[in-house]
Protein backbone atom coordinates (compact mmCIF):
# COMPACT_ATOMS: atom_id res chain seq x y z
CA UNK A 1 0.00 0.00 0.00
CA UNK A 2 1.45 3.32 -1.12
CA UNK A 3 2.46 5.47 1.91
CA UNK A 4 0.47 8.22 0.78
CA UNK A 5 -2.69 6.45 1.27
CA UNK A 6 -1.44 4.85 4.85
CA UNK A 7 -1.14 7.99 5.84
CA UNK A 8 -4.49 9.50 4.86
CA UNK A 9 -5.79 6.17 6.87
CA UNK A 10 -3.66 7.12 10.05
CA UNK A 11 -5.24 10.87 9.84
CA UNK A 12 -8.98 9.84 8.66
CA UNK A 13 -8.60 7.63 11.86
CA UNK A 14 -7.51 10.49 13.97
CA UNK A 15 -9.97 13.32 12.94
CA UNK A 16 -12.57 10.90 14.05
CA UNK A 17 -11.65 10.26 17.55
CA UNK A 18 -11.95 13.23 19.38
CA UNK A 19 -10.34 12.38 22.55
CA UNK A 20 -6.90 10.70 22.80
CA UNK A 21 -4.80 10.21 25.35
CA UNK A 22 -1.17 10.83 25.94
CA UNK A 23 1.63 9.37 28.34
CA UNK A 24 4.24 11.17 29.59
CA UNK A 25 7.09 10.28 31.92
CA UNK A 26 7.20 11.27 36.03
CA UNK A 27 9.97 12.58 37.26
CA UNK A 28 10.05 9.32 39.05
CA UNK A 29 9.99 7.14 36.45
CA UNK A 30 6.11 5.97 36.38
CA UNK A 31 4.02 6.52 33.27
CA UNK A 32 1.23 8.67 32.99
CA UNK A 33 -1.52 9.46 30.97
CA UNK A 34 -4.33 11.98 30.55
CA UNK A 35 -6.95 12.76 27.98
CA UNK A 36 -5.62 15.37 25.43
CA UNK A 37 -8.45 16.49 22.44
CA UNK A 38 -6.25 16.69 18.96
CA UNK A 39 -6.64 20.08 17.56
CA UNK A 40 -6.92 20.26 13.68
CA UNK A 41 -3.90 19.16 11.49
CA UNK A 42 -1.30 21.80 10.43
CA UNK A 43 2.35 22.11 9.52
CA UNK A 44 4.54 22.18 11.74
CA UNK A 45 3.94 18.79 13.97
CA UNK A 46 2.17 15.69 13.17
CA UNK A 47 -0.23 16.43 15.83
CA UNK A 48 -1.47 20.02 17.90
CA UNK A 49 -2.68 20.12 21.19
CA UNK A 50 -3.43 22.95 23.38
CA UNK A 51 -2.55 22.55 27.60
CA UNK A 52 -2.22 25.11 30.42
CA UNK A 53 1.41 26.00 30.76
CA UNK A 54 1.11 25.62 34.45
CA UNK A 55 0.36 21.94 34.36
CA UNK A 56 2.62 18.73 35.23
CA UNK A 57 2.80 17.51 31.61
CA UNK A 58 5.19 20.91 31.17
CA UNK A 59 7.69 19.50 34.22
CA UNK A 60 7.33 16.25 32.70
CA UNK A 61 8.23 17.26 29.04
CA UNK A 62 10.94 19.28 30.33
CA UNK A 63 12.88 16.16 31.63
CA UNK A 64 11.70 13.63 28.92
CA UNK A 65 10.42 14.86 25.76
CA UNK A 66 9.05 11.53 24.60
CA UNK A 67 5.57 11.00 24.71
CA UNK A 68 2.62 8.45 23.65
CA UNK A 69 -0.33 9.33 22.11
CA UNK A 70 -2.95 6.33 22.08
CA UNK A 71 -6.16 6.72 20.19
CA UNK A 72 -9.30 4.17 20.12
CA UNK A 73 -12.26 4.22 17.98
CA UNK A 74 -14.87 2.30 20.23
CA UNK A 75 -17.34 1.02 17.53
CA UNK A 76 -15.08 0.07 14.87
CA UNK A 77 -12.04 -0.98 17.49
CA UNK A 78 -10.18 0.55 15.40
CA UNK A 79 -6.80 2.05 17.18
CA UNK A 80 -3.83 4.75 16.76
CA UNK A 81 -0.33 4.44 18.82
CA UNK A 82 1.68 7.67 18.21
CA UNK A 83 5.57 7.59 19.83
CA UNK A 84 6.53 10.67 19.58
CA UNK A 85 9.00 13.59 20.57
CA UNK A 86 6.93 16.58 21.92
CA UNK A 87 7.40 20.55 22.07
CA UNK A 88 5.86 23.13 24.33
CA UNK A 89 5.29 26.40 22.44
CA UNK A 90 3.43 28.98 23.33
CA UNK A 91 3.70 31.24 19.40
CA UNK A 92 0.95 33.50 19.80
CA UNK A 93 0.18 32.98 15.83
CA UNK A 94 0.34 29.80 15.64
CA UNK A 95 -2.08 29.88 18.88
CA UNK A 96 -4.53 32.38 17.22
CA UNK A 97 -4.48 30.28 14.23
CA UNK A 98 -5.03 26.97 15.86
CA UNK A 99 -7.90 28.68 18.80
CA UNK A 100 -11.00 27.66 18.89
CA UNK A 101 -13.56 29.24 21.54
CA UNK A 102 -14.65 25.85 22.99
CA UNK A 103 -10.95 25.97 24.41
CA UNK A 104 -12.36 29.02 27.20
CA UNK A 105 -13.82 25.94 29.06
CA UNK A 106 -10.93 24.80 29.99
CA UNK A 107 -9.26 27.91 31.15
CA UNK A 108 -11.42 29.78 33.34
CA UNK A 109 -11.68 33.93 33.19
CA UNK A 110 -9.87 34.95 36.09
CA UNK A 111 -9.05 38.30 35.37
CA UNK A 112 -8.56 40.69 31.75
CA UNK A 113 -5.53 39.02 30.63
CA UNK A 114 -6.26 35.21 31.81
CA UNK A 115 -9.65 35.13 30.11
CA UNK A 116 -9.73 32.00 28.18
CA UNK A 117 -8.93 33.67 25.01
CA UNK A 118 -6.29 33.67 22.47
CA UNK A 119 -4.02 36.11 24.18
CA UNK A 120 -4.27 34.06 27.78
CA UNK A 121 -0.89 33.71 28.33
CA UNK A 122 -1.56 30.36 30.03
CA UNK A 123 -2.44 29.02 26.55
CA UNK A 124 0.34 26.96 24.99
CA UNK A 125 0.61 24.25 22.63
CA UNK A 126 1.89 20.61 23.08
CA UNK A 127 3.54 19.78 19.22
CA UNK A 128 3.76 16.04 18.84
CA UNK A 129 6.93 15.24 16.23
CA UNK A 130 5.86 11.29 15.72
CA UNK A 131 8.96 8.80 15.06
CA UNK A 132 6.65 6.03 14.89
CA UNK A 133 3.18 4.72 14.64
CA UNK A 134 1.29 1.95 14.28
CA UNK A 135 -2.23 1.34 13.52
CA UNK A 136 -5.33 -0.68 12.54
CA UNK A 137 -7.47 0.13 10.26
CA UNK A 138 -10.94 -2.20 9.69
CA UNK A 139 -10.77 -2.98 6.00
CA UNK A 140 -13.66 -5.50 5.88
CA UNK A 141 -17.66 -4.88 6.38
CA UNK A 142 -19.55 -5.31 9.11
CA UNK A 143 -20.42 -9.38 7.80
CA UNK A 144 -17.18 -10.42 7.16
CA UNK A 145 -15.94 -9.14 10.24
CA UNK A 146 -19.38 -10.96 12.24
CA UNK A 147 -17.96 -13.91 9.98
CA UNK A 148 -14.32 -13.97 10.63
CA UNK A 149 -15.20 -13.74 14.35
CA UNK A 150 -17.73 -16.89 14.58
CA UNK A 151 -15.21 -18.62 12.55
CA UNK A 152 -12.80 -17.68 14.95
CA UNK A 153 -14.98 -18.81 17.52
CA UNK A 154 -14.92 -22.70 15.79
CA UNK A 155 -11.36 -22.98 15.05
CA UNK A 156 -9.91 -21.09 17.75
CA UNK A 157 -7.99 -19.40 15.16
CA UNK A 158 -7.44 -15.49 15.51
CA UNK A 159 -10.01 -14.12 13.04
CA UNK A 160 -8.81 -11.95 10.54
CA UNK A 161 -11.10 -8.43 10.99
CA UNK A 162 -8.55 -5.35 10.26
CA UNK A 163 -4.67 -5.10 8.50
CA UNK A 164 -2.54 -3.58 11.27
CA UNK A 165 0.18 -0.82 9.79
CA UNK A 166 3.12 1.10 10.28
CA UNK A 167 4.48 4.20 9.57
CA UNK A 168 7.96 5.52 10.62
CA UNK A 169 8.60 9.32 10.88
CA UNK A 170 10.68 9.65 7.94
CA UNK A 171 7.42 8.27 5.65
CA UNK A 172 5.17 10.66 7.44
CA UNK A 173 7.06 13.76 6.69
Amino acid sequence: MADNKRIDDLYDLIDDIEIAMLTTRRSDGRLVSRPMATQERQDGADLWFVTDIQTHKIDELEQDPNVNVAYFRDRTKEWVSVSGIAQISQDRAKIRELYKPDWRMWFEEIDDVRDGGPDDPRLALLQVTAESVVYMKKDKSAPVVLFELAKGMVTGEQPDVAEMRKLSGSELR
